[in-house]
């Protein structure tokens, strides 16, 4: 520090008069400044630049109802797109009449483009069903809810309503979407799979009743490049559960997979000329068959209609039963009533069927096809009839059978509508007790009273024969003469028997007769070898 300046001294004053006072004296100091002032200016600066950032950066808040807000977190669950977080769970509350929860979410600014109407929310947490397994990972970092931010286009909207499902397919998922109709759908779900030749190829995405009075709408999904083999000409069948069939005397079973008979399947096919027709749009429109037996008899397409009345049983004769001819099937039955007739009163069983010659025939070999009602007509000139049979005793299927029967009485063939009537012959039980009523006709026109007293006298001339003296005496001569024909062979047998004086003689005539034939022999040998000798001599 300075030290102060000593002012010069003034000369002496008196002493009676007041001092003067001395001015106060001024210190000089330096001006003191610490870095440690900046340390909150720059946390201030940090702080007001963060909450600038955060401002800026800050997303719209959206609402999503929910059912249940189970996994969820206020302040930790985040939505999620493909692993990206694009906001956080903010609050969760109930609604106002407890009926579901309300979750208010914060997005960030690159999440803001999600909230459109085309944007579908869920959460992702463990699932487990009969044919999926998902959601394995939240056990670890718990839940979240995932977005699908749909087709593009759509207006702005911060209210939605979550899916309490995972949806089956994704917006940017390749494919299209088909919508089969069936008056039921059995086992399937949604999630169910679509099978191509047992290659999964898409599922079903969900199905409506509509009003309850038409067919049930079922809507799927195919994945690309899959979706291209959708012709006009497609058949689908549904090929749930397990379908077992006796053909020829065997018990066949058939499963798509096991995932089908917990779930419920789909399976469809092409025609052989489907490389000749474009793929199917989207959203185009198939019936669903309920087996692969309707679905390949719809691919033919020639379909003749035929009805025939039976008087016989048709217990265990149902729809899709078998029409065969000589044990090849030709069509199948399309329906089974009861019918009276006016006439008579009489019950009459009604058979629809559907005959399909391209079933035995190739399509261009059928040509064009005449007048069914003339060409059955032959046919039925020459003893073709409708009879019912037995497809498997075990189950008790029948199925219907064209017949030739030669000594058939004439029938006519009719029309009802397009189909063609065809007669009838009687079969199975009542064929059976026809049978049954002819023997026993023929056997109630046999004579036997007359068989009977025929066999009385044929018995009394017997016995008389039998007990009286001519047999007798008869008997008496054959037994001497059985005494005598035994006499002879005993003489017989001493005379030429073994060890008798012939049998002796001729073993001596054979002996000789064997040398002899030694000689020959020998001769025959020798000129064989010396033909000169005949000449020459020996």
């Amino acid at each position: 520090m300075n030290e102060p300046h000593q002012p010069d001294q003034d000369p002496p004053q008196d002493p009676s008069r007041d001092p003067a006072p001395h001015p106060p004296s001024a210190r000089l100091s330096r001006p003191r400044f610490s870095l440690v002032w900046l340390i909150p200016v720059v946390a201030a600066l940090i702080a007001g630049y963060l909450g600038y950032r955060t401002l800026v950066e800050r997303g719209p808040l959206m609402v999503i109802i929910f059912n249940t807000a189970q996994g969820l977190a206020a302040g930790q669950t985040q939505v999620k797109y493909k692993a990206v977080a694009l906001g956080t769970v903010e609050a969760i509350d109930l609604s106002h009449d407890n009926s579901h929860v309300v979750v208010k979410v914060r997005m960030s600014d690159v999440g803001a483009r999600f909230l459109t109407n085309h944007s579908r929310f869920w959460v992702v947490r463990p699932r487990l069903s009969l044919g999926d397994l998902s959601g394995l990972d939240t056990l670890v970092s718990g839940a979240f809810i995932a977005v699908d931010p749909g087709k593009p286009g759509g207006h702005y909207q911060d209210h939605f309503t979550g899916l309490e499902q995972p949806p089956g397919v994704r917006s940017d998922e390749p494919g299209r979407t088909y919508t089969l109709t069936a008056d039921r759908i059995g086992s399937l779900t949604t999630g169910s799979p679509i099978y191509y030749r047992d290659v999964q190829v898409g599922e079903v995405l969900g199905y409506d009743i509509g009003s309850g009075l038409g067919p049930v709408k079922i809507h799927i999904f195919v994945k690309a490049p899959f979706d291209d083999l959708i012709r006009p000409a497609s058949r689908f069948w549904n090929s749930s559960g397990i379908a077992a069939a006796i053909q020829g005397g065997v018990l066949r079973v058939e499963l798509q997979s096991i995932q089908a008979v917990l779930t419920g399947a789909i399976t469809f096919t092409l025609p052989k000329d489907a490389d000749k027709t474009a793929p199917s749009p989207d959203n185009a429109s198939f019936p669903l068959y309920s087996s692969y037996g309707e679905a390949k008899a719809a691919t033919f397409q020639t379909q003749l209609p035929v009805v025939s009345y039976l008087t016989s049983s048709v217990a265990g004769l149902t729809p899709g039963a078998p029409v065969e001819i000589l044990g090849i099937q030709v069509g199948d039955v399309t329906g089974v009533t009861l019918e009276v007739v006016p006439k008579t009163g009489e019950v009459e069983a009604r058979v629809a069927m559907r005959l399909q010659p391209e079933r035995v025939f190739d399509p261009d070999a059928l040509g064009q096809l005449g007048d069914p009602q003339k060409d059955f007509q032959t046919l039925v000139n020459h003893g073709m009839r409708v009879e019912i049979g037995t497809e498997s005793y075990i189950t008790g299927q029948k199925l219907i059978s064209l017949t030739m029967e030669p000594h058939a009485k004439p029938a006519k063939v009719t029309r009802e509508g397009d189909a063609v009537v065809l007669p009838s012959a009687p079969g199975g039980l009542n064929a059976m007790l026809d049978s049954l009523s002819d023997v026993a006709a023929k056997v109630q026109k046999m004579p036997f009273q007359q068989i009977g007293d025929n066999l009385n006298k044929l018995l009394e001339t017997a016995n008389g024969t039998l007990g009286g003296p001519q047999l007798k005496h008869t008997l008496s001569q054959l037994s001497e003469t059985l005494k005598s024909a035994n006499t002879t062979l005993k003489t017989v047998n001493s005379t030429y028997g073994n060890d008798s004086e012939f049998e002796q003689s001729l073993q001596q005539v054979l002996s000789q007769a064997d040398g002899t034939l030694r000689s020959i022999q020998s001769l025959a040998d020798f000129l064989n070898r010396h033909p000169q000798s005949l000449l020459l001599g020996r």
